[in-house]
């Protein structure tokens, strides 16, 4: 589960970043609204922890702007601005919690684990491409009404595949996406689990979906 950090300040965020971290999340982090943007571009966060006061882009304008795409990720604001008044701004723009500096970070992970078990609650839309579908809510993987067992992993796998259908995805960006973000690029971790899904995915039905992109990675694509 991959959480995204955006704070300007080095040693909080590098607190933060090392408890999550030992907590078994995946973290990524941006020091200001822009790099956290072009982050977003590339991979879906469970949560963002954002700082209010940031360099350039201010949080809450980042929050505002997330809503106004109708982005629903959830978002707990990490902010000194302790005012009511600011509370209540962010609050309505569509934060999810709220918390004020200094923290413990006890507090910060119950807040965190209490959002994301709301989060859970909620019906998850259904992911599918061509005739293969992902329920997330039950983890349940159908092609051609045909239901294909995975493993955690592959599930892992395959969710970002349909996320990005039609994406040319590197080696290097699945790995950082499916597995640790320090795990050694020039391993083949990706064609061996790429093999395994396509023995589960593709071989038994007669369109292929898993496709190599010659030096860069691959696609799910349905054409030929």
């Amino acid at each position: 589960m991959s959480i995204l950090i955006v704070e300007d300040e080095l040693r909080v965020r590098d607190f933060i970043s090392r408890g999550l971290t030992e907590e078994g999340f995946l973290v990524r982090e941006s020091e200001d609204g822009a790099q956290a943007q072009a982050l977003m571009r590339q991979e879906r966060f469970a949560l963002i922890i954002l700082d209010w006061m940031l360099p350039g882009l201010s949080g809450l304008d980042l929050l505002r702007a997330l809503r106004a795409k109708q982005d629903t990720t959830p978002i707990l604001m990490l902010t000194a601005r302790d005012a009511v008044a600011d509370r209540v701004s962010a609050l309505n723009a569509g934060a999810d919690d709220y918390l004020v500096k200094p923290f413990a970070f006890e507090e910060l992970l119950a807040r965190i684990r209490a959002i994301l078990r709301r989060v859970d609650n909620r019906p998850s839309p259904l992911l599918s491409h061509a005739d293969l579908t992902m329920d997330p809510s039950t983890r349940k993987v159908m092609r051609a009404g045909v239901e294909i067992p995975l493993t955690a992993r592959e599930y892992a796998l395959l969710q970002y595949l349909l996320e990005h259908a039609g994406e040319a995805l590197s080696r290097t960006r699945i790995v950082q996406a499916v597995w640790d973000h320090d795990f050694e690029t020039f391993s083949n971790v990706v064609e061996v689990y790429i093999r395994y899904l396509r023995a589960k995915v593709d071989a038994p039905f007669p369109v292929k979906l898993i496709h190599t992109v010659r030096g860069v990675g691959y696609m799910l694509r349905s054409d030929a």
